[in-house]
């Protein structure tokens, strides 16, 4: 099917409840959608080289051309016949121009039409991959989990402030509407003082391979967890401290865990596993308002939002339903280089340190270390 280069996202999004806009403008803090989440469809267009050729590479391969300006010029793999593999089953997101397939990842850093790389491989593998592409003068979008580690994620912003080269992790729903809506209640005010925010994220991935290898730094917390603790983060900040509990497998990854952060004045959970399966449910709750997303709170299509307290309480729903969502971070990362710019103000480069910081006390109190560290 060819692909429609006239979809704009934004002009699909449901209106704000008015109500919930004049709560934000009474808190000094009026919001306009449009203004909040620029359509992907205006960014420049940028032309995307993806590093790995799995299922989240897939997505990119999807969204990005067909909901943004950009195009995928490239794909590579250590196996060059499942490069081209990943290029013929996405014969339009080159728009007009056949996907190279290259069968290393250094051919396609130094690949002359690829003006941004994407990474995404495996978590062992970032760091390193991030570095070739910097090395070799090319902005780096890098699937989260941005590192393994802090340490690993120091390593490759020193390069790219050296290089004076653009990097962000692909956190990509910080830059989806739902989310651009609960921050902005949530720092204007309209909610209150913040007490406590929880996130969870389970699936049923014990059969995924990767997973289950320590080696890869497999393990709930880096694909799935990340999305809870960054959520906190967007929130709440740095915490003060963390503790965490959970399950190790005979492999010594980690299958479940339930971390708690303290702040001052409030607190916070951030839950993942991988052995089942839940709603994956998040609330923010304020002393003058809350806000549920009842399911997918990475990617939400409703916000429950509640302004006011007891019996004064006024509940509205906003139905956030989009399609895609991976062309906002791609827009994100054209806007950025566009500008010239090395980080992007919505997820900047202490953004992903400080996530990466509470996820390493986090595996230090389960007991999990990757080999190497």
């Amino acid at each position: 099917m060819a692909l429609n280069n006239s979809f704009r996202t934004t002009d699909r999004l449901p209106v704000v409840p008015a109500p919930v806009l004049d709560a934000l403008a009474e808190a000094g803090s009026p919001f306009t959608l449009a203004d909040a989440v620029p359509e992907p469809q205006d960014a420049p267009a940028l032309r995307w080289g993806i590093l790995g050729a799995g299922g989240i590479a897939n997505v990119f391969a999807t969204d990005v051309p067909a909901r943004s300006s950009g195009r995928i010029v490239a794909v590579a793999s250590r196996d060059h016949a499942r490069a081209q593999a990943f290029a013929d089953a996405h014969p339009d997101a080159g728009k007009g121009q056949p996907v190279r397939a290259h069968g290393s990842y250094e051919a396609l850093v130094n690949d002359p039409d690829v003006d941004a790389v994407y990474i995404a491989t495996p978590h062992n593998f970032h760091c390193e991959q991030a570095l070739l592409a910097l090395e070799a003068g090319k902005p780096v979008l890098v699937e989260k989990s941005f590192a393994r580690n802090a340490a690993e994620a120091r390593r490759v912003f020193a390069a790219a402030r050296a290089a004076n080269l653009f990097v962000m992790e692909a956190m990509w729903t910080r830059f989806l509407p739902g989310q651009v809506l609960l921050r902005a209640l949530a720092s204007s005010g309209a909610l209150g003082e913040l007490r406590y925010v929880r996130a969870e994220h389970f699936q049923s991935l014990l059969h995924v391979e990767r997973l289950n290898r320590l080696d890869l730094a497999g393990g709930a917390l880096l694909d799935l967890g990340v999305y809870s603790v960054s959520f906190v983060h967007s929130l709440l900040g740095a915490p003060t401290s963390v503790t965490a509990v959970g399950r190790l497998s005979e492999a010594g990854v980690d299958v479940d865990e339930v971390i708690a952060m303290a702040y001052p004045g409030a607190c916070a959970t951030a839950a993942s596993g991988m052995a089942a399966a839940s709603n994956t449910a998040a609330e923010v709750v304020g002393t003058r308002g809350r806000v549920i997303l009842p399911t997918q709170f990475y990617r939400p299509s409703a916000l429950q939002i509640v302004l006011g307290g007891g019996h004064d309480a006024q509940r509205y729903e906003w139905d956030a339903t989009f399609d895609g969502g991976f062309q906002f971070q791609a827009a994100e990362v054209a806007r950025c280089i566009a500008a010239g710019r090395t980080e992007s103000e919505t997820m900047p480069w202490g953004e992903t340190l400080a996530v990466l910081e509470t996820m390493d006390e986090a595996r230090r109190r389960l007991g999990v270390a990757y080999p190497g560290e």
